[in-house]
């Protein structure tokens, strides 16, 4: 198996490791954009695709900061300082190439939508509940709520327990990896617990009043979650999840819907793509990843998105994340033990070299989606 080079400081700022004290929109923002770095590589490039994803993102930050301007929001939007960044035009929606179903945020400039999950949406409706949800994150700062609870290090700790050699040096780094091994099976919660169940349900009512008024069908808001449920995705009782379930979450919205003020009708909109053109647009991306260049750099990054978690769709954490993890783990033991500039090494290094087109990336064989 090809030895991949994984850079270790990166993902622990982009996990918030290095961040002290509260974390502002300046420090989520910045470790969004280290985290954009590490992920660059797994985007599909394609003006087409990426300009209408921009667009229908572009369509619920628009909405939000209309509703902005008249006071909506939660304390956590209203008491955070200057939001006017939320609405700039550094703010960035990218397709990601991941066999994963999942979409997510790192709370700055910066949102994903994983080829999967757009593969699976059925129209633009579901694609801009989906996204509607996840500005809904950004909106009410819950990136930076989870790092001053400490979430962020704690994760970084269980999932990437080998990186404590690095991050504690010689002298710590044992005791560092040795919490990363102990926090063992309840890395995924706390990785998870990024975003809390009161987050999930609060970008939701978010989500859905940008989405209604930016003039999609608030009818269809929960379809997606529908999809979810039939897909057999909500398969964990409520009391043992720390997210809501999909089925609590559409019988949720179909609250909202019923309590629409009776204008709410002039606010519908036509979608950017109709379904014949989002058809077309689903095809293309679903080609285009069969070309993405199956190197070491897509590997790491699509292996780390496999290991980010999928809270706001899927309300437990899949094998597949955990695996992510596990190998993600591994490399860094094998990196902290492995003799820099050693001539085994460079052995190796040239052995796998010539022989890594006969052997499949290591991201790709721990990557998985369940509707596969």
């Amino acid at each position: 198996m090809r030895m991949l080079k994984f850079s270790i400081v990166p993902l622990l700022v982009a996990f918030g490791l290095m961040s002290g004290g509260c974390a502002t929109d300046k420090t989520v923002v910045a470790q969004a954009d280290q985290m954009n770095t590490q992920l660059k590589p797994a985007e599909l490039s394609d003006a087409e695709l990426s300009s209408y994803l921009q667009q229908v993102g572009d369509r619920i930050i628009g909405s939000a900061k209309e509703l902005d301007a008249q006071g909506y929001g939660p304390k956590s939007h209203k008491s955070g300082g200057d939001n006017s960044w939320m609405f700039g035009k550094n703010m960035e929606f990218h397709f990601v190439n991941s066999k994963t179903v999942n979409a997510f945020t790192t709370g700055g400039d910066h949102m994903y939508v994983y080829n999967a999950l757009f593969q699976m949406c059925k129209d633009e409706e579901e694609l801009a509940a989906v996204m509607s949800h996840e500005y809904g994150h950004v909106y009410a700062r819950h990136v930076a709520k989870g790092m001053n609870r400490q979430y962020a290090a704690l994760a970084g700790a269980a999932a990437l327990a080998g990186a404590g050699y690095v991050a504690g040096g010689k002298e710590n780094g044992a005791q560092y990896a040795g919490l990363g091994f102990a926090a063992g099976s309840a890395g995924g919660q706390f990785l998870n617990m990024g975003f809390t169940r009161g987050d999930e349900a609060e970008a939701d009512h978010l989500g859905f009043d940008f989405y209604t008024h930016a003039g999609w069908d608030p009818n269809q808001f929960s379809q997606f979650f529908k999809d979810m449920i039939a897909a057999g995705y909500d398969k964990t009782p409520a009391m043992l999840s720390d997210h809501p379930t999909l089925a609590s979450r559409v019988q949720t919205v179909d609250g909202y819907v019923k309590a629409l003020p009776p204008q709410a009708a002039s606010w519908r909109k036509p979608p950017i793509a109709d379904a014949a053109k989002f058809k077309e647009l689903q095809q293309k991306a679903a080609a285009l990843a069969k070309t993405q260049p199956d190197d070491s750099k897509l590997a790491n990054s699509q292996q780390l998105l496999a290991a980010l978690p999928r809270s706001c769709i899927i309300p437990y954490t899949t094998q597949d994340e955990v695996q992510a993890r596990q190998a993600i783990q591994q490399k860094a033991e094998q990196q902290q033990q492995q003799p820099a500039g050693s001539s085994s090494s460079k052995k190796k290094k040239h052995h796998d070299d010539t022989s890594a087109s006969a052997t499949p990336a290591a991201g790709n064989q721990v990557i998985s989606s369940p509707t596969q």
